[in-house]
C-alpha cells in the first residue's frame, strides 16, 4: 500500500497538481482546486484541526496515509504533514489506498 500510493503522489506532484504543506492546501482549498486532501500520519493534532475545518469550510474531502512526514521527505524533498491533490482522477486513485478522516462540525463550533 505504501508503496503505490507513494507512487501515485510522485506522479501527481510531476504533473503540478499537487500542493504541498499547510498553508497551499488550504488556498487550494479555498480556490476550489482541490480535490481532496492528505494528511500525514504523524501530523500534530493541531495541524490536523485547521486542515479538517479547510475541508469542512471548502467541502474537500480528506484522508489520512500511513506514509509519516519524513516518508514524505525522503521521497518528494519536502518535509510536509498535508497536501492537497488538484486532480480528481489522482485523488480517486489515492482515495482507493487511504483511510477517510471523519469530520465532525461540533469539533470547532462550541454550543453555549
Amino acid at each position: 500500500m505504501n508503496k503505490n500510493i507513494m507512487g501515485l503522489v510522485t506522479m501527481c506532484r510531476r504533473a503540478g497538481k499537487l500542493s504541498m504543506g499547510l498553508d497551499m492546501a488550504k488556498e487550494a482549498c479555498a480556490n476550489s482546486s482541490a480535490a481532496g486532501c492528505i494528511a500525514a500520519s504523524d501530523l500534530s493534532p493541531k495541524t490536523l484541526k485547521e486542515i479538517k475545518f479547510s475541508c469542512y469550510k471548502y467541502g474537500v474531502l480528506l484522508y489520512r496515509t500511513d506514509l509519516t512526514m519524513d516518508r514524505i521527505w525522503q521521497e518528494l524533498g519536502k518535509r510536509v504533514g498535508v497536501m492537497a491533490v488538484c486532480d480528481k482522477g489522482f485523488f480517486k486513485a489515492m482515495a482507493k489506498c487511504l483511510e477517510p478522516i471523519e469530520i465532525n462540525e461540533n469539533e470547532f463550533y462550541s454550543i453555549d
